[in-house]
C-alpha cells in the first residue's frame, strides 16, 4: 500500500468482519482506520475526517448507543465529501434511516459487491487506481 492511498473508516463491532472489510478495501487501494463502535468512529472522523474518503459501517454496534445509521447521518452532515456505505445482515433501512448520499448493502458481502458499490459512490477522480482496475469473474 502506498502512502498516498486514500483512507477509509470501517466501523463494525465484529472484529472478523472489520478485518474482512479492511482487506477488501485494501485490495481496492484504501488504507483503513477501524472502530468497534459508532462513538469511536466519530472520534476518528473528528480527528482525521479531512483525510477520509469512505465510511463503511455496520448498522448495529453494541454496546454503543449510536447505530450505523446515526453515524452515517452525522458523517453526511459534517463531512459531506466522504462516501458512505452501510452494511447489515439483520435489517434494511427504512425511509429516512440513511442520508441520501448513503448506500446500503447486505451481509454477507463479497469484494466484488463492495467494489461495485464503491465505483458508484466515489467520483472517478477519487477512486484509487486499484479499484479502477479491479476485475472479477462471475
Amino acid at each position: 500500500m502506498n502512502n498516498t492511498a486514500p483512507y477509509a473508516l470501517v466501523a463494525d463491532d465484529d472484529a472478523l468482519i472489520r478485518m474482512d472489510a479492511c482487506d477488501i478495501l485494501s485490495d481496492a487501494g484504501f488504507r483503513c482506520y477501524e472502530a468497534a463502535t459508532a462513538e469511536k468512529a466519530l472520534e476518528i472522523l473528528k480527528e482525521f475526517g479531512p483525510n477520509i474518503r469512505l465510511l463503511f459501517s455496520d448498522v448495529q454496534m453494541p454496546p454503543g448507543t449510536l447505530t450505523g445509521f446515526d453515524l452515517a447521518w452525522q458523517c453526511a452532515r459534517k463531512w459531506p465529501d466522504i462516501g458512505i456505505l452501510i452494511a447489515s445482515g439483520g435489517m434494511t433501512p427504512g425511509p429516512g434511516d440513511m442520508p441520501p448520499s448513503g448506500t446500503f448493502i447486505t451481509k454477507p458481502f463479497s469484494a466484488a459487491v463492495v467494489h461495485d458499490h464503491l465505483r458508484k459512490i466515489l467520483p472517478d477522480g477519487e477512486q484509487p487506481e486499484q479499484l479502477e482496475k479491479a476485475v472479477y469473474s462471475t
